[in-house]
């Protein structure tokens, strides 16, 4: 081979349009974080309105114009695109691709000892497809009528009702970009654990995180296709005039609606929803993963159960499909259906008890290092916990008639992927720092983010199970015109105050992330005294990962083996 063949591939091609898994890893993890941030703005502005409804937002008005508010008032509809928005960003462009496309492009194929993902270009097609679909979504705000205001669920016939708001039509166009990039993805990452494996890496010494990641890509793979079909016939309905989703008889402002007939809005809800569900499990399984590996470098000890573990989230992806219509126990389902959905609920919620169990007993006797990381991931297990406690009165029909569409379902859901997904993330993002920049990040300023966080996230949705209770619908913009809202509007206040500063909280995090890049300490290959093969490369990894193909000799998690001569034992030494 010639010299010529070994030319610097410049900056745009090293680093923009990247085949390398670590750089789409980064690219993902920065937008992800960008999007949660836009996100989480929306959700303050939200709070706002919720806390003082009455209140004069003329400097919101500024900003976002007439088309959101008049006087200084926040106009229903705004509100209904912030709500609707903020729950796109944050699920389909801030967690999902956080988790998947940010940690597992980057940490999954240093730990099977790959050189690569199996497919680089799908990989980097997968990124810009995201990219683009976030993009779409974003510049609906800035079109006439805003962005789409009918829920992050966009259920028909609502959706479909005003064909000439262009925010409603550009949700489904970057909807459809965003489900095509996740399909991109966990083809790859299928194939790319089943296939580039490195010598000695049986599936059962695969680390736990791995595992997550491998199923939660079939997740991807199997549920993502009918929400895609579903937005595409949505779009339809929009925009060429058809009426899948369209019911006969449909009335719109007292006259017969056009291009109505022959279609059913519960269609929609099933496609959703068989997409929605296993979608939770998107979030979680690679944030269990992250624990999994935090919990087991900081005890110093095995992870408990670690087969029981496995077979627990292989059952739990294959539960979540069975499991979707326990979020329509109101559309008139029928008796057999509703008992079917809410016993397969109550047997799902078996596999998330083993998981949890197994990473508390494997604190059990641990000789535990309270770092930062391990600090998030400890708070992971009881907030995951209470999400998942509260989410059981809303698997069974008879509680749920009573607790649906209220502020309980928003709590449950939120302490499901807010107090529990994004501790573990963080917890990924200060273990894992060190592997890709080379140096660490700032002790103090991380306690201090964790601290903050811990606190304020609770303050922003324990309120709401009072709420919920109350009766109180997740859809006003001003819960004070009805009497059981203005009882609990105080609730409603300190949600707002915990969620503002909450975001005060996060700016130890922004700080630390920054600064440690040019001034962290400078640490070695495997800071952590870690015993996964992504510890082998250096840090960061070069092009190619790895200076020799390393070899895998034992299991993930060889922490103080009686014997040995340290109290950790790699994968990769003999």
């Amino acid at each position: 081979m010639s010299g010529h063949d070994h030319h610097d591939p410049g900056f745009i091609r090293k680093y923009v349009f990247s085949v390398d898994h670590k750089v789409i890893g980064i690219q993902y993890t920065v937008t992800s974080l960008l999007f949660l941030f836009l996100g989480f703005a929306l959700m303050m502005i939200m709070r706002a309105q919720l806390a003082y409804p009455k209140a004069d937002f003329s400097f919101l008005e500024n900003i976002f114009g007439e088309a959101g508010f008049v006087g200084g008032t926040m106009l229903p509809e705004f509100y209904n695109q912030l709500g609707a928005m903020h729950g796109t960003i944050m699920v389909f462009l801030g967690v999902v691709p956080l988790a998947v496309g940010g940690f597992g492009n980057y940490v999954m194929p240093l730990q099977i000892g790959a050189p690569d993902m199996a497919f680089p270009k799908l990989n980097m097609a997968s990124y810009w497809v995201y990219f683009t679909g976030g993009v779409v979504m974003i510049c609906s705000f800035f079109v006439e009528g805003g962005a789409a205001q009918y829920g992050w669920t966009s259920y028909p016939p609502l959706a479909n009702t005003q064909p000439h708001l262009i925010g409603q039509t550009m949700w489904l166009v970057g909807m459809v970009f965003l489900i095509t990039s996740s399909l991109l993805g966990s083809v790859n990452f299928i194939v790319t654990i089943v296939q580039l494996r490195v010598k000695g890496l049986t599936f059962f010494r695969l680390p736990f995180f791995v595992w997550a990641q491998f199923i939660t890509s079939f997740l991807l793979l199997l549920a993502f296709p009918p929400l895609e079909a579903a937005g595409v016939l949505q779009l339809m309905d929009r925009v060429a005039g058809t009426s899948f989703f369209m019911p006969d008889g449909l009335i719109i402002s007292g006259s017969p609606a056009v291009n109505a007939g022959g279609g059913n809005p519960l269609l929609w809800q099933h496609l959703f929803w068989f997409l929605a569900h296993p979608e939770v499990y998107v979030l979680i399984l690679p944030a269990m993963g992250i624990v999994g590996e935090i919990v087991a470098n900081n005890t110093r000890k095995p992870l408990w159960g670690y087969r029981s573990l496995v077979y627990s989230v292989i059952f739990l992806g294959f539960m979540s499909f069975i499991v979707w219509a326990h979020h329509m126990f109101m559309t008139g389902m029928g008796q057999s259906m509703s008992i079917f959905f809410q016993t397969t609920t109550m047997i799902i919620s078996i596999p998330s008890v083993i998981i949890l169990t197994a990473l508390i007993l494997s604190l059990w006797g641990g000789s535990i290092r309270f770092n930062t990381p391990m600090l998030f991931a400890l708070s992971f297990l009881p907030m995951f916990a209470i999400g998942g406690l509260t989410g059981l009165p809303l698997g069974l029909a008879a509680s749920d008639i009573q607790l649906h569409d209220t502020y309980y379902v928003i709590g449950h859901f939120h302490f499901v992927v807010a107090p529990g997904t994004l501790m573990a993330l963080f917890a990924g993002v200060y273990f894992w720092y060190p592997k890709v920049t080379g140096r660490m990040m700032n002790s103090a300023l991380g306690k201090l983010h964790w601290i903050g966080t811990l606190v304020f996230l609770n303050g922003v949705f324990i309120p709401m199970f009072v709420q919920g209770m109350a009766g109180v619908s997740r859809r006003l913009y001003d819960q004070t015109h009805y009497e059981h809202g203005q009882a609990v509007q105080e609730w409603t206040i300190a949600s707002s105050w915990s969620a503002w500063l909450l975001g005060i909280a996060q700016i130890p995090f922004i700080l630390n992330f920054f600064m440690s890049f040019f001034a962290g300490k400078k640490v070695d290959q495997n800071p952590w005294k870690a015993t996964t093969l992504e510890w082998a490369a250096p840090s960061p990894p070069p092009h190619g990962n790895f200076a020799t193909e390393p070899e895998v000799y034992r299991g993930p998690y060889e922490y103080s083996v009686p014997g040995a001569s340290d109290d950790y034992s790699p994968q990769f030494v003999k």
